[in-house]
């Protein structure tokens, strides 16, 4: 019985790969799930195993230096992304309605398949987020919610992107890493320290934003199911993305309510003696997108006991 179990386990897992788009084998970590699962396997077992180990009898890190370059640098790949998606399809060929995925090997298609690797390959950068939280002993900052977020959406994404890369599911993937932009474009300036706070006025409009781009996402989406007919080939993957959508706009507009309305969970200002300010923060149990919270900028620790409250990423 053992035995027969295994033999269909096996015909599965060959089932499941027969479906890999085959423009995609030449990219690194796309020929098998293995190897991306083994990566999310290992970052699970440092942030929550080898981590805060190494770091319970040490001083937390500072890091400024490594969040300002880490931080702008996906700025700088967020953008690119995001032209290439727009070349790629969105602002040529596709109808912003019912696009399949382009199967050929013309040029622009080829170019769809790249941004969509690209895209993927993005979020296991991101999984530099917690490591810079363990390093710095944030340990408040690494939820349940913030783990999953960062290990078992690259783990769905990789099946997304090896099946459709490309067409109106790859809707999402390009209004995310806008989202990105402005992000982590707001934590670079974070990490640059208090001079740079004058600037950081409009984090409050990061959860506006945010509740965009669930309203974007979740409105193509819903266009699939009053559309006489549309040949996009994987609609489970539309299912999805519009349960995702708008699951996450109920939450972040939770947050806003008692953020912004009834005020519960704005820091507080310190008394007026000390250096900056502190700003304190709460938070709501989730992060980077599986609901959000306020978090300490990268410069926390420094000049004083300043800190400033940013809100975690979708």
């Amino acid at each position: 019985m053992l035995r027969d179990m295994a033999s269909h386990a096996v015909d599965i897992y060959d089932y499941l790969l027969s479906g890999i788009d085959p423009r995609l084998l030449q990219y690194p970590l796309m020929q098998s799930p293995v190897s991306m699962s083994a990566i999310l396997l290992c970052y699970l077992g440092f942030v929550l195993y080898i981590g805060p180990r190494l770091m319970a009898n040490r001083k937390p890190f500072q890091l400024k230096e490594a969040m300002i370059t880490y931080n702008f640098a996906l700025v700088a790949l967020s953008i690119y992304i995001v032209y290439e998606f727009l070349n790629s399809g969105w602002l040529s060929t596709y109808t912003w309605r019912c696009d399949p995925v382009d199967t050929s090997d013309s040029p622009q298609a080829l170019r769809m398949v790249r941004v969509a690797w690209l895209f993927w390959f993005s979020k296991i950068i991101e999984l530099m987020d917690t490591i810079f939280f363990v390093l710095r002993k944030k340990d408040g900052q690494i939820t349940f919610l913030h783990i999953f977020h960062h290990s078992f959406m690259p783990w769905t994404w990789w099946w997304g992107v090896v099946y459709a890369p490309g067409g109106m599911g790859s809707f999402h993937a390009m209004v995310n890493c806008c989202v990105h932009i402005v992000m982590y474009f707001y934590y670079g300036l974070s990490a640059a320290g208090p001079r740079f706070q004058k600037f950081l006025w409009w984090k409050k409009y990061m959860t506006a934003i945010q509740l965009l781009q669930f309203v974007l996402v979740s409105l193509h989406a819903t266009q699939y199911y009053f559309l006489d007919s549309c040949d996009y080939q994987f609609p489970i993957i539309i299912h999805l993305i519009w349960v995702y959508g708008t699951f996450f706009f109920v939450l972040f507009s939770n947050f806003w309510v008692q953020a912004y309305v009834k005020g519960k969970r704005l820091p507080k200002q310190a008394p007026k003696g000390s250096l900056n300010g502190t700003l304190k923060h709460s938070e709501n149990g989730a992060s980077n997108g599986s609901a959000c919270h306020v978090v300490d900028s990268p410069q926390s620790g420094e000049n004083g006991s300043s800190h400033l409250g940013k809100m975690k990423k979708a």
